[in-house]
């Protein structure tokens, strides 16, 4: 996988690309998911337009002051949290916030300012053919919404496919994954099988006496 940094790169300047060039009327939200093998990662970007930015503003700006406090954006960044589903295989995982970084009003009105947030949820244990779904949600009457996944860096880890709905609010994601408790026979089920047979072994030895 020696081209997978600039793979890398191609999807995330196709993703980073058309924040900057966004309508005004529009409230764009780019996610970018990063699949690991315990874990599934997803950077967002959101881009209020100038033409909707009131609309965004009153749910960050609660007390309409101007500044976007600490308490403010983390209450954002979980409404922006609860409106999102992430699930593996039919199973929903519980995505948790590890990042926030919130632009100043001033360039929020000048429309440079971007909201940006990390999330990571943890996966359960498996490997063979694996369903990712992503949803969101957010602020759907003015949302516009891009999703696309990094090269993985792990090769045991292979993309099979992606798909999207026409709105990109819907993005599946299938891959394989070697390894990690894919064999029924897992470490625990071999020690199983080889203290029988020395069991049985040992009761042979003993006959034999």
């Amino acid at each position: 996988m020696r081209n997978a940094p600039a793979i890398a790169t191609a999807i995330l300047l196709c993703v980073r690309a058309p924040l900057r060039a966004h309508r005004l009327d529009e409230y764009l939200q780019a996610t970018l998911i990063s699949v690991e093998k315990n874990s599934i990662q997803a950077q967002i970007r959101l881009v209020p337009g100038v033409a909707v930015l009131p609309v965004v503003l009153a749910g960050i700006d609660t007390d309409r002051n101007g500044v976007i406090s600490e308490v403010e954006q983390r209450a954002y960044a979980q409404r922006v949290l609860h409106d999102l589903s992430l699930s593996m295989s039919g199973d929903r995982l519980n995505a948790k916030l590890v990042a926030m970084k919130f632009p100043a009003v001033e360039d929020m009105k000048e429309g440079l300012g971007e909201i940006e947030l990390e999330i990571k949820a943890e996966l359960p244990l498996g490997g063979g053919d694996r369903k990712l779904i992503f949803e969101n949600h957010h602020q759907r009457r003015i949302g516009v919404y891009l999703v696309n996944c990094l090269v993985p860096r792990d090769p045991a880890i292979k993309i099979t496919a992606q798909n999207r709905n026409y709105t990109q609010s819907l993005y599946e994601l299938d891959y394989a994954q070697a390894g990690a408790h894919s064999d029924p026979l897992s470490i625990a089920g071999w020690s199983g099988i080889a203290l029988l047979l020395c069991t049985r072994l040992a009761y042979l030895s003993r006959q034999r006496a």
